[in-house]
Formats: C-alpha cells, sequence, structure tokens
C-alpha cells in the first residue's frame, strides 16, 4: 500500500512515541499538518518558532521523553535556532521537523528557501553545531537511512536534537507503507559492560576516605539513582552537595545536605570542599564555569578525585580523576554499594561536618554569601511560603536561577529546572508550558521582568490550551544581572539596563487571567492562601528594589 510522505512522517512520530508536538504552520509544511489531522498526536500551535522550541524542551525535560517541534521553512526554520541551540546544550532529545521549497526550484530564489543553493540560506550549515543530526531530505530512496539514524540517536543514551527537513514535493511523494517496518524507533536494551577493576578502584577510594563528598548532577536526575545517591550517603555518612540542575537529587533539607554548589550560591559546600575533603566523587556532574567557581584550583586541590558519568565526553574534561568510569550512574552505585556492604567498611566519622554547619550558623560562608537575606527579604520569604506550599509534586522552571539557588529548598519530591543549556532569557514560561503538557502538577515559571517581555505572548499559549501556569516576575524594570555587574564593574556607568515595564495588572486583564503584586509580606500571605495556584493561569509580581544587586561577582 502506499501512502504520502507526509503521513508516515507522522506515522514514524507517532511509532517513536510522541504525543504533542509544538510549532506554527506554513506553506511549505502544509502537508505534514494534514496529515496530522487524522493523528492522535495534539498539535500546539504557538505563538513564535522560538516558544516551539522552548516547550519541546520543557517536555522533554519533565517527561524524560522524546519530544517534537515543526515549523515552515526559512524563518520558520531560523526562529528555532535559540531554543535548538538550548536543547543541544542541554542534551534533550528533541525532533525538529521543517518544511522547504520544492526541489526542482533549488537554487531558483524560491519564497523562504534554505536549501544553499544559488545564495540561499544554508540551513544545514546553520544547524549544524547545534543538532547531533540534520538532513534535507530530496529523496525518497534513502529515507529509511535518515528516518533510523535520527531514531538511534534521539533514542540513545546521550541524545540531543535531530532536524529534518522535507521539500514540499517530497512530502506529498508516495511510497510504499512498509517502509516503517524497516524503521527502528524502540529503544535498544544497552549491554551493561561490568568494569569490575574501576568499580572496586572506586569502592576502595570511599572506603580509604576520611572526608569523602559526593558532588551530584543532573545526570543521577537522568539516571533514576537519586535513592542510590541517598542510600551510600547515609550508609557511609557522606555529605552531599548538588550542581544547580542537579538540586533535588537528595532533598535540600537532608540531614547530610551541603545544599547547592556554585558560584552564586551561599558558599557552603565549597568551604567544606575546601577546608575538609580528601575525596571528591562527582556523579554526572560536569563541574562547569557555574559549579566550579570558574574552575578554582583551590576545589579539587590535594584531594582524591572520582566521577562516574554516562557520557565519555565529561569524562577528565577538565579534571584528572584517580578514578574515572563511563557508565550509568545507577547502576555503578549499586556495583558499589554492594561491594561496600559486603566489606563491611565503617560509616565516615561525621563531626567535621557537623562542626561546619555550626559554624555557619554563627557567621556566613567565607566564599560565597551571593545574596544576602535582607537585601530580599520579600524574595527569600516567597521561596519559604512555596516551600512549604508545595512540599512535593511541583515543576518550578527558573530561569532567574540566584534566588532559588539560595531561597529554595528543593524536595527529592519536587522537580527543579534552572535555565541551563545556553542560560537564554525568555526560557521560563515556554518551557514550563510545554512541560505541563506532559505534567499534570502545579507548575511555575520564575523569571525577571526583561526576560518575561521575550516570551510574555506564550501566555496566550497557556489561555488557548487551558493550561494552568503560575508566572512569578521579579520586577525591578532593570536588566539586574547587567547592572549589577555594571554596579561593581564598570564605575555604575549604566547604560542600556532600565526600561518601563508595561502594567501588568491591566496586561493580565488583557490576556484573561488572574494578577497579583507582591509588594508586602501581607501581600504574599493573601498570594498563597487566596490564589487557585493549581488550576489558574496566575501573573505575579514581586517588587524588588534594582539597586539591591547580589554580592557575588561575576568577573565580566
Amino acid at each position: 500500500m502506499k501512502i504520502a510522505v507526509s503521513e508516515l512522517i507522522v506515522r514514524y512520530l507517532e511509532r517513536l512515541g510522541i504525543e504533542y508536538i509544538f510549532g506554527m504552520p506554513g506553506a511549505h509544511i502544509l502537508p505534514v499538518y494534514d496529515s496530522l489531522y487524522d493523528s492522535n498526536i495534539k498539535s500546539v500551535l504557538v505563538k513564535h518558532e522560538q516558544g516551539a522550541a522552548f516547550m519541546a524542551g520543557g517536555y522533554a525535560r519533565a517527561s524524560g521523553k522524546i519530544s517534537a517541534c515543526i515549523t515552515t521553512a526559512g524563518p520558520g526554520a531560523t526562529n528555532l535556532v535559540t531554543g535548538i541551540a538550548n536543547a543541544y546544550a542541554d542534551k534533550q532529545p528533541i525532533l525538529v521537523i521543517t518544511g522547504e521549497t520544492s526541489t526542482y526550484i533549488f537554487g531558483k530564489g524560491g519564497l523562504q528557501e534554505s536549501s544553499g543553493e544559488g545564495g540561499s540560506i544554508d540551513q544545514a550549515a546553520l544547524f549544524k553545531g547545534i543538532t547531533k543530526y540534520n538532513k534535507i531530505v530530496e529523496r525518497t530512496d534513502y529515507l529509511v537511512h535518515v528516518l533510523n539514524q535520527a531514531a538511534k540517536i534521539l533514542l540513545s543514551g546521550n541524545s540531543g536534537p535531530v532536524l529534518l527537513s522535507f521539500p514540499y514535493n517530497v512530502q506529498k511523494e508516495m511510497v510504499e507503507e512498509s517502509m516503517l517496518d524497516r524503521i527502528n524507533t524502540h529503544r535498544n536494551g544497552y549491554p551493561c559492560h561490568k568494569q569490575s577493576h574501576p568499580v572496586d578502584a572506586l569502592s576502595e577510594l570511599i572506603a580509604g576516605a576520611e572526608c569523602p563528598v559526593i558532588v551530584a548532577g543532573y545526570g543521577c536526575i537522568k539516571s533514576g539513582a537519586q535513592e542510590a545517591v541517598s542510600q551510600l550517603s547515609e550508609l557511609m555518612n557522606i555529605p552531599v552537595t548538588t550542581s544547580l540542575k542537579g538540586k533535588g537529587v537528595i532533598g535540600d533539607g537532608s540531614a547530610l545536605s551541603l545544599g547547592s554548589l556554585g558560584v552564586t550560591s551561599n558558599g557552603y559546600a565549597y568551604r567544606y570542599i575546601v577546608d575538609h575533603a580528601d575525596l571528591v566523587l562527582f556523579l554526572g556532574a560536569g563541574f562547569n564555569e557555574r559549579t566550579s567557581y570558574l574552575w578554582d584550583a583551590k576545589l579539587l586541590e590535594n584531594k582524591k578525585v572520582a566521577q562516574i558519568d554516562n557520557n565519555h565526553e565529561q569524562l577528565e574534561k577538565v579534571f584528572r580523576a584517580d578514578v574515572a568510569i563511563h557508565g550509568d550512574i545507577k547502576g555503578v552505585l549499586t556495583e558499589v554499594l554492594g561491594n561496600i556492604r559486603e566489606s563491611g567498611a565503617a560509616g565516615k566519622n561525621l563531626d567535621k561536618f557537623h562542626g561546619h554547619i555550626k559554624g555557619l550558623e554563627k557567621k556566613p560562608a567565607a566564599k560565597g554569601a551571593s545574596v544576602r537575606p535582607s537585601k530580599f527579604a520579600l524574595v527569600e520569604r516567597f521561596f519559604s511560603k512555596l516551600e512549604a506550599h508545595f512540599p512535593e509534586d511541583v515543576l518550578i522552571f527558573d530561569d532567574n536561577i540566584i534566588f532559588a539557588q539560595n531561597f529554595f529548598n528543593v524536595s527529592s519530591a519536587n522537580r527543579y529546572f534552572p535555565n541551563s543549556g545556553i542560560s537564554s532569557l525568555g526560557h521560563a514560561i515556554p518551557a514550563a508550558i510545554g512541560a505541563r503538557f506532559s505534567e499534570k502538577k502545579p507548575t511555575f515559571a520564575i523569571l525577571g521582568d526583561g526576560g518575561f517581555q521575550m516570551c510574555c505572548m506564550e501566555l496566550m499559549t497557556a489561555v488557548n490550551y487551558g493550561i494552568p501556569l503560575n508566572v512569578v516576575v521579579f520586577n525591578n524594570s532593570t536588566m539586574g544581572l547587567i547592572r549589577k555587574n555594571q554596579f561593581q564593574l564598570y564605575r555604575e556607568r549604566f547604560i542600556n539596563c532600565d526600561f518601563i515595564n508595561p502594567d501588568y495588572q491591566y496586561l493580565a486583564l488583557s490576556f484573561g487571567i488572574k494578577h497579583k503584586k507582591v509588594v508586602t509580606e501581607s501581600d504574599l500571605d493573601e498570594l498563597f492562601a487566596d490564589s487557585d495556584l493549581t488550576g489558574d493561569i496566575n501573573l505575579i509580581e514581586i517588587m524588588i528594589d534594582k539597586n539591591a544587586f547580589p554580592d557575588y561577582l561575576s568577573g565580566r
């Protein structure tokens, strides 16, 4: 039986398990949209293609599934670039489908052509550095190979975005339906190669250390290793700090938690590692600029270092490890736990840890103390009430990062998604909307007023599809971190950081959503007492002082 390529594409999406596809139609991709009409896949119309990429990313992060977005040729595709770059940096499995002009007009100046011929935009070159695989499918004789390559990457343990562009005439060509049976759209079981020597060596390293520390990253969450990390921590009395993306691997309020490690954190974990640790165990943590305090040598100086990561590219990328294991974090830790229990190794003495915690209660950490509560008392109070009101089953997408890193104790039953990737402003709202399509849980998008104005129209996407959402905007009428840097490093020569905000009450009214302005603590009490933070779309603005700056120095 013959079917159109456009229908084969949709059937392929279905077999990959894709439930939603985020995007915006255009003439060059309408055959695929027409095939979506009869599909169980739900298409979501966005306000801008960048929003589609961010929504697909939010869906992928919250669900752990393959996500998808779709656009037309030319500007439809180019508008995706920032969102796809973000997904690439975050290794999100997103399938991007774009249209293209018909092959018989390549190079002739077709409207919105992106073939790279005749001086047109070269879409393949444009996306080469931000996709794991991208292809303009000009013929059907290699279509099976292309779709198999795409599926292999999307289903892999080290995934990333894949872009497939289909010329208009190719979408309408007829092919054999049996092609689908030659495409593998099922995740294969990955063989577990037991690496006895590295695992034994790691077990011995942990058993022999006097004062080890675990640095848990997002890789622990992707691996489902949270329970294994907790078991190792409790069995051996090992304190745990997390990367920003790893917040929640163990609850920030847990007895052995040091909070998160990083230049914008309070510095407690930094101080403990520098002063006391003799072994640092990295679990799925990349030790990037933020986590490493710009690769401060003191963090690893005169210490043993061990690392487990399922991405071999992360191993020893920025430091030399005494033991480096390429493997599934949960699987490796399970073996390590077995070894330690079998050996009967004793748990660590926690005197230094308890002394460190008591010392911090008396004075601020020497390194960090990046946000003084006195400057941001209202923000600290907001996160305290958020934590109490939603102790579990809440999704937080956060563009601001600094406040939550210091004030929000993420429990292991909540999901916190900081703006990682390429750290693009305007990410939180569309990402949260995408996530909410997957997870029917209370959802918050937290961002500054500058970032809000980059993406606020996607609130109408939430309205159009009845997606409950709480958008929290820190309102100080400035690009806060730019103003901070200009204050600290450029002699208060403020330029292009201040702006006028819209009246958010009237903006919310025009969107048909609820609004709350928070100026005092009593306003916060009213917000959590009277607002429906589960079923409504709420725009919440929290007023902060434009001249109150976090204390950390970025160095630029």
